[in-house]
C-alpha cells in the first residue's frame, strides 16, 4: 500500500488540522473548514486560528452538508490560484460554496502530474506510440485532471452531471489558456455504456465517484451498488495497448483494499499498479488522510513523494 502526498506548491498550504477541522491557505486567503477525519487535537490555539482565518465555514443545523461562510472584509469571492509543477501551468477559479468546497482538491495534485506524465510518455511528441491520447474524465467536477491531460496534449472528454460545475471547469480551461475540451453534461454510467456500444476506446480513464449522487435526469448513483458495473464498462473502454487508469474515492470507511479487490476482479493483472491513500501534511507534520486511490498504466510510474507501508 502507498501513501502519497503532492510535492509542495506555493499557492496551497495545510496549516493545521484537528478537532474535526482543517486550516488551509489557498493563494493569499486562509480558510477554516470541517474535516471529519481530523479527530486529533489542533496544534495551534483557537486564537491563532481566528487571527489567521479569512473565511470560516459553519454548518447549517438543519442540514448535515450545507452551511454558510463567515468572512473578513478583505476576503475575495471568487479568487484565483495557480499550479506550476513539471510541465503543468494551470489556473483555477475558487469560490465559497454552500457545501464547504471551494472548487479545488489539492491532494489531487500528484494525480495531475501523473496524468501529465502518462499522456506525454504515450504520445508521439514524447516518443510514444499514440498520436494524440484520448482521455475520459468521469465525475469530473471543476476539471483539474481534465486540464492536466489537455495541457499534455490529450483529446479530453469531461463528463459531469451538474451543468454549473461544467461551466466552472470551462472557466478554469480558459484561465489556463487551454481549449478544445469536450464537455458532456450526463450521467456517467449512461455515457460509458453508450461509448461501449459505439465501440469507442480511451487511452486514459479518470474517475472521482461520489458516495451518492443524481444524474441530470434523476438517475440515482449509490457507490456501493453501482461502482462495480461502472468499472466493468470502463474495462471495455480502456485501450489494450497504451493506457492509464485512475480512481479516487472520498467515502469514509471505504478502504483501499476494497478498491484493490474490485480492480483485480474487473481488470485482472494490471501493470505498474499503485494503490493506497492520498494525504496532506500540516505544519506540525500531522498527516491528514483525504481519500483512497488506485492507479495503473502501461508505461512505468513517474516519481512522486510516496511512503510504502
Amino acid at each position: 500500500m502507498n501513501l502519497i502526498t503532492p510535492a509542495p506548491w506555493s499557492d496551497y498550504e495545510l496549516i493545521d488540522s484537528g478537532d474535526f477541522q482543517k486550516l488551509e491557505r489557498f493563494g493569499t486567503f486562509v480558510l477554516a473548514r470541517p474535516e471529519p477525519q481530523a479527530i486529533w487535537k489542533k496544534s495551534l490555539s483557537d486564537e491563532e486560528w481566528g487571527r489567521r482565518t479569512n473565511a470560516l465555514f459553519r454548518r447549517d443545523r438543519q442540514s448535515p452538508e450545507r452551511g454558510d461562510w463567515q468572512t473578513t472584509p478583505d476576503m475575495r469571492d471568487p479568487w484565483y490560484v495557480s499550479f506550476r509543477q513539471g510541465g503543468l501551468n494551470l489556473t483555477f477559479k475558487l469560490a465559497l460554496t454552500s457545501f464547504k468546497h471551494v472548487g479545488l482538491f489539492p491532494e489531487q495534485a500528484d494525480n495531475w502530474t501523473y496524468i501529465y506524465d502518462k499522456v506525454t510518455e504515450m504520445s508521439s511528441n514524447g516518443s510514444g506510440a499514440v498520436a494524440q491520447p484520448n482521455v475520459l474524465n468521469l465525475f469530473a467536477y471543476t476539471g483539474g485532471a481534465s486540464l492536466a491531460a489537455r495541457q499534455a496534449g490529450a483529446a479530453v472528454t469531461h463528463v459531469d452531471a451538474v451543468k454549473p460545475v461544467i461551466s466552472w471547469a470551462r472557466e478554469n480551461m480558459d484561465h489556463s489558456e487551454l481549449d478544445n475540451i469536450r464537455w458532456v453534461v450526463e450521467d456517467a454510467t449512461k455515457f460509458v455504456r453508450r461509448e461501449v456500444r459505439r465501440g469507442n476506446r480511451y487511452n486514459g480513464i479518470i474517475m472521482d465517484p461520489p458516495a451518492y449522487g443524481r444524474g441530470p435526469d434523476g438517475e440515482k448513483w449509490v457507490l456501493e451498488e453501482h461502482l462495480g458495473d461502472l468499472l466493468r464498462s470502463c474495462a471495455d473502454l480502456l485501450d489494450r495497448e497504451d493506457f492509464f487508469f485512475i480512481i479516487n474515492l472520498y467515502s469514509l470507511g471505504f478502504s483501499s483494499l476494497i478498491l484493490e479487490n474490485l480492480i483485480r476482479q474487473t481488470f485482472g493483472q494490471v501493470p505498474n499498479a499503485e494503490w493506497g491513500e492520498l494525504f496532506m501534511k500540516d505544519s506540525d507534520q500531522k498527516r491528514l488522510p483525504l481519500g483512497v486511490f488506485y492507479r495503473f498504466a502501461s508505461v512505468p510510474l513517474s516519481m512522486s513523494e510516496r511512503v510504502d507501508e
